[in-house]
């Protein structure tokens, strides 16, 4: 008898033994599973970031802070190339703040005063604008140099309305 229930608990202890396995063995492939799509997705990601970076990188070209000459030309001069940005955006931006259009906007405004909204640093001459009266809009491009007394002086170059 007794030779019996051992034998009964010895089958019940291997059918238990090949369940667990089993069961352990679903539940890893699973866990496989989940694993390589996780990590397709962080490699999709990764992709990605290395796309974003490339157009950030290819769209800072243009700009003053992306350019390395341009800010060893304000660097030679003693200037930081943030600080000079900073400061020509506020003295154009502080002409918006005058009675009437911004004197750099050479068009008059046909719905009010022409202001400008935007501005974009293409490199340590030139800035690229953007303006409106609030109905009409324009863009233009500013040359800004500093004279031997340290002013700034703005010039514009060029401009345009795009039509209604």
């Amino acid at each position: 008898m007794n030779n019996k229930i051992f034998t009964y608990l010895f089958l019940m202890a291997v059918l238990f033994i090949i369940y667990q396995y089993m069961n352990e063995k679903k539940i890893f492939e699973s866990q496989e599973n989940r694993i390589e799509l996780l990590e397709a997705k962080v490699k999709k990601g990764e992709d990605s970031i290395k796309s974003l970076q490339n157009s950030v990188s290819n769209l800072n070209y243009f700009t003053l802070q992306g350019n390395d000459n341009a800010m060893t030309y304000f660097e030679n001069l003693g200037y930081e190339a943030a600080n000079v940005e900073a400061n020509v955006a506020d003295q154009i931006m502080d002409f918006n703040l005058q009675k009437g259009n911004n004197p750099l906007v050479p068009f008059d405004g046909m719905n009010g005063n022409m202001k400008i909204n935007k501005l974009k640093f293409l490199n340590h001459k030139w800035i690229l604008a953007d303006f409106t009266d609030g109905k009409y809009w324009g863009e233009m491009i500013l040359s800004y140099t500093f004279n031997e007394n340290n002013d700034l002086e703005l010039t514009t170059l060029g401009s345009f309305i795009y039509p209604q």
